[in-house]
């Protein structure tokens, strides 16, 4: 339950429920805030938690799904099941001849012939050149 990514419709319906009812604060606990929850649990007996529900039952609703998945769902695939596969395409021969030159500079390094700081220097401007 914990890895299940949070419905930002459910959390808006949470809110307004806490802007209604006498308790206010479960869209928080819902949405892991749960020290934010607590505090308006505390709170519940002034008006305060209402208004700060109905504020973000609001702001829940107008806000686009990628960005409720972005400051809820942080690390979890959206409710909509989007998965991005953005990945660009792999040149296996750049990649190659990348991994053939750090070998040859690890060997220069293991026969003494260059410095390690001059080893990792150009072993990090190799693998720039992947990315």
């Amino acid at each position: 339950m914990l890895s299940q990514p949070r419905n930002r419709k459910v959390a808006s319906l949470l809110a307004f429920a806490g802007a209604v009812a006498p308790i206010a604060g479960f869209h928080k606990f819902y949405l892991r805030q749960p020290v934010w929850g607590v505090l308006y649990l505390l709170l519940s007996w002034t008006p305060i938690p209402r208004v700060a529900s109905a504020i973000e039952g609001i702001w829940y609703l107008a806000q686009e799904t990628d960005q409720f998945d972005q400051r809820f769902n942080n690390g979890l695939p959206s409710e909509t099941g989007k998965i991005s596969t953005a990945a660009e395409p792999v040149d296996t021969a750049k990649i190659g001849a990348i991994a053939d030159a750090v070998r040859k500079l690890d060997q220069l390094r293991a026969d003494g012939l260059i410095s390690e700081y001059e080893f990792e220097q150009k072993r990090r401007q190799l693998l720039d050149r992947m990315v």
